[in-house]
Order: C-alpha cells, then structure tokens, then sequence
C-alpha cells in the first residue's frame, strides 16, 4: 500500500477560472492517495474512508502508470460476493486500464465517463500517474463552456 502525499496542495479552482477549460490538463488535479494491485480490498477500503474519497487510483507498483482505479462500490460488491476483502487482491476487484491523458478533450472525458459510468478517471503521462478527474470537475468545465 502506498500512500503518495504532494507537495502541492489540491486547492479547488474558482467556477469562473474552469470556464476555460478544455483539456483535462485544466481541470484535474493530485491523486493524493493511490494503491497498487497486490494491496487487500480491505487496505483500499481503510484508505478510502481515512481520505475522505470514493474512489482510489490503482498504480502499478513497478511502472508508476495507471493500473485501474478500485471505487466504494466495487468494495461493496466484493463483500455481496461473499468475498473476504483481507484476503482479496485490488486487482481482482477494480476496473482495469480507464485512464485519460492530459491532453484528452473534457468532452471526450465526459463521454468516457457517461458511456462506462465513471465518476472518478486517473490522468497519465510518461512519466506514470498525474493526477485524477471526476465528474463534478468535468460538468463545471462542460457548463462554463456552454455559458461562455
């Protein structure tokens, strides 16, 4: 398990400075708390509670890029399963491989996440994990487009 904290604050953006934006780039911002595939369910849970969040970036432990991201709901289902999350794997569990790049249009991001009913989506680059998306950042970006 490993929990990544940045340097830099996740400060929101005002509505107004989102108006702009039309990229990812614009409107993502640091995946604070990660975990990789070989973590149990139950440690996903535990950071998923303690980080105030619904959904946890999945990073591979050896490339530092996107592996998946693991959501509440992917927990809860894991336990109506009848599955014992202490000694079940992330990697059983999570969605696999539905990261966007920077340079992805918000709309295009939008459709992404309407089509595969995603809240949340990891942003990589070259260099592996760059930060997250969720939908509340994609709507405002979408509304300040159409007010604009």
């Amino acid at each position: 398990m490993q929990q990544i904290m940045t340097a830099v604050s996740a400060q929101k953006t005002s509505f107004h400075a989102r108006a702009a934006a039309t990229t990812v780039a614009d409107v993502m911002r640091p995946s604070e708390t990660t975990v990789n595939q070989h973590d149990h369910v139950a440690a996903a849970a535990y950071l998923m509670k303690h980080a105030g969040t619904t959904a946890l970036m999945v990073v591979d432990a050896q490339t530092g890029q996107p592996a998946g991201l693991i959501t509440e709901a992917e927990v809860a289902h894991a336990i109506a399963d009848g599955r014992d999350v202490n000694n079940t794997w992330v990697d059983a569990v999570m969605t696999t491989r539905p990261a966007v790049t920077a340079t992805t249009s918000i709309r295009e991001t939008a459709t992404i996440m309407t089509t595969r009913h995603f809240r949340h989506l990891p942003v990589a680059g070259d260099a592996g994990l760059l930060g997250v998306v969720d939908i509340i950042d994609v709507c405002q970006a979408l509304i300040g487009a159409a007010e604009g």
